[in-house]
């Protein structure tokens, strides 16, 4: 019990705690709240238990580091435990006899003490273990960045570190002296059952007698609780506020169809002066939230195939400067003052900006939510289209998109590939009743390797009789390229007329063999009031398959072993990932799977516009390094699902000493015919 003069210290330090805190909280909205477009809030009940499954769960947080994950996951248990805890030593401060009626609660108040002394054990241990592993331990490179990373300043100079030093001590603070109250209260009273870690511990307090227990009791809730009071006012602007703002982050994001999914800019309201993000305030409010929910743990990096290749790019940097530069401008962003500095020279380098593929592996990482491959694709935009400037090879690319349909800039017949074919392969207009479209997108039509898929596919497609036709001319590129580089406006003109084409054909299925065709056309075309059923071309394989339209016994497969690399647009942004091994097990190969697949696969690099400038700078190449765990599995064969993966993997197996062939899953199951 606290006295009353205790009892008004407490109340006025809490006022003033809380008055703090609450302006700190309040600032951080109004700087949230600069971003441009909305938070979510519409089916607010399934978001909710959406975010209360990722924080109870840590499902994201167990995706890598399992042992730092489940210890992490004991933390957050334990920390969330403390809310009840600490409401519990409250009422016991201030509420006369509200201890005398807990012990006589039974079976609930046992369960109680026990979880308390667990969990506290459990939140201490933990602490201790990422404060020596962020602060001591050597060789902890996924806590570090490349010497060639942009960082800002205080970043560069321990900032981080700081900042971790100070939650940890805080944590150590509070849960250490209410750990430490419990062993005396043993101590007073004698051994519990129910807190053998207390009971324990409290051997430590056996020279004192029942005065000192007493004071040194009063003395640990003071530094518990009065602790909390403390770091209040830090909290908004420390990295422990992701404790709040990861949940947030995952309540009022937007909804996607799917995860790499761009909002379309709107080029027809003509009070829209600004495309794209040049300043903190032109990102949305939601990437903004992002660089409060951040933890600052480094897993996005951890992923990405620009950082891993020793490019300038890392995903976590480009977090992590934004928290900075928000405290840099705090004040002025929060009374809505212009902020001038620019994203693109604070929060990462020009270099980094285009060495970005678009790979969608940091979002899908993400503990806490975040989704910096959009802010990077913002920043393109504004590069693009309010500065013009971008690579110069992307031109070319543009150039071919706008008056050839493709950006390999050639204005030969699309349908060119079907050339020596011993059957015909019918366009929409020599056969306008067909029941499924193959969009053979613009690989097939200027690059050799692909049209060996092409070729693969029609003649499984024949041998099935399915009933197709192609667009031939009259298709043309889906925008992939340019949307992926910042250029939205060209992305905008091809969309929209290619939805106008496919909504006159009212296709009933589409099929592709470009993930990217895939991606545009099923999940982005839909903002241009496009929707269509689309399949990739080793799901349909596999549906025939199973519908025993095509033979799976045929004759022996000529690869002993095949691995299997799964495009960036095919597993992790379409969630496509059985449906290749179903048709390669069909063809009788024993499949090998690499180290990174399914959704943890690892990009070809081609993606993002990658394939059409040269890559950035680096310790390696992207293709290589991909191509090097295939070659390690033993393959005979690399098989693909995508055009741009098959050219990028052919690329390195050129430039290696030896390893797997690189082939397409439509060619394998060909080959059975």
């Amino acid at each position: 019990m606290l006295t009353d003069i205790e009892k008004m210290l407490f109340l006025l330090l809490a006022l003033f705690a809380v008055g703090a805190s609450y302006a700190g909280f309040k600032e951080m909205a109004r700087i949230i709240g600069r971003g441009q477009g909305k938070l979510e809030f519409d089916g607010i009940a399934r978001r909710a238990f959406t975010a209360l499954g990722v924080y109870l769960t840590q499902r994201t947080t167990l995706k890598a580091r399992p042992l730092t994950s489940v210890i992490h996951w004991g933390v957050v248990l334990g920390f969330s435990w403390y809310f009840l805890v600490n409401a519990v030593d409250l009422m016991i401060g201030f509420a006369p006899g509200f201890e005398r009626q807990l012990k006589s609660a039974g079976a609930a108040y046992d369960g109680f003490r026990f979880s308390s002394d667990v969990l506290s054990v459990v939140v201490l241990l933990g602490i201790v273990y990422f404060l020596l592993r962020r602060l001591l331990l050597p060789g902890k490179t996924e806590l570090q960045f490349h010497d060639n990373v942009l960082l800002h300043p205080r970043v560069a100079s321990g900032a981080v570190k700081f900042d971790s030093l100070i939650v940890a001590a805080f944590i150590l603070l509070h849960v250490g002296a209410r750990f430490l109250g419990e062993s005396l209260a043993v101590a007073q009273a004698g051994h519990d059952s129910f807190m053998p870690f207390a009971s324990a511990a409290s051997a430590i307090w056996t020279s004192l007698n029942a005065d000192a227990l007493a004071v040194l009791r009063h003395l640990c809730w003071w530094i518990a609780l009065g602790g909390i009071l403390l770091f209040l006012p830090y909290f908004p602007q420390s990295k422990h506020a992701h404790l709040f703002m990861a949940p947030l982050n995952f309540l009022t994001r937007p909804r996607r169809t799917s995860l790499g999914a761009l909002t379309p800019l709107d080029f027809e309201d003509e009070s829209i002066e600004q495309f794209g993000a040049g300043r903190l305030v032109d990102l949305h409010k939601t990437q903004i939230l992002d660089g409060f929910a951040c933890i600052m743990c480094n897993r996005c990096q951890d992923v990405c195939p620009a950082y891993l290749t020793g490019k300038e790019l890392s995903p976590a940097a480009l977090e992590v400067n934004k928290r900075f530069h928000i405290k840099d401008h705090w004040q002025a962003l929060a009374d809505g003052a212009d902020v001038d500095a620019s994203l693109g020279g604070e929060l990462l380098s020009e270099s980094a900006l285009w060495a970005c593929t678009a790979c969608g592996a940091c979002i899908d990482i993400c503990p806490v939510g975040n989704e910096p491959m959009f802010d990077i694709l913002d920043i393109r935009r504004d590069a693009v289209l309010m500065r013009s400037e971008f690579p110069g090879e992307l031109q070319g690319a543009f150039n071919g998109m706008e008056r050839q349909g493709n950006p390999w800039q050639i204005a030969e017949p699309r349908s060119a590939w079907t050339d020596g074919l011993d059957f015909p392969v019918p366009t929409v207009a020599e056969n306008p009743a067909f029941d499924l479209l193959y969009w053979t997108g613009c690989a097939v039509s200027y690059d050799p390797l692909a049209q060996r898929t092409a070729r693969a596919l029609v003649k499984l497609l024949r041998a099935a009789g399915v009933n197709f036709a192609i667009l031939g001319d009259d298709e043309r590129c889906t925008g992939d390229v340019a949307r992926r580089s910042g250029n939205e406006y060209l992305y905008f003109e091809l969309a929209a007329a290619n939805v106008e084409t496919l909504d006159a054909l009212k296709s009933k299925r589409i099929v592709v063999t470009c993930p990217h065709c895939l991606h545009n056309i099923a999940k982005e075309y839909g903002a241009f009031g496009g929707n269509y059923e689309v399949v990739h071309h080793s799901e349909l394989i596999s549906d025939l398959i199973a519908q025993g339209k095509l033979p799976t016994s045929a004759s022996a497969s000529r690869w002993s072993n095949v691995t299997f690399h799964d495009p960036c647009y095919l597993a992790r942004q379409n969630d496509v990932v059985e449906a290749p091994r179903l048709a390669l097990q069909s063809a009788g190969a024993p499949l090998v799977e690499m180290p990174r697949n399914r959704k943890n696969s690892f990009c070809c690099g081609a993606g993002g516009a990658q394939f059409w400038k040269e890559e950035e700078p680096g310790a390696g190449k992207v293709n290589a390094e991909r191509y090097r765990e295939a070659a390690g599995t033993g393959a005979e064969a690399l098989a693909v699902g995508c055009p741009f993966c098959m050219r990028m993997l052919e690329d390195a197996r050129n430039e290696a000493d030896d390893g797997p062939q690189v082939v397409d899953i439509a060619e394998i199951v060909a080959e059975r015919l």
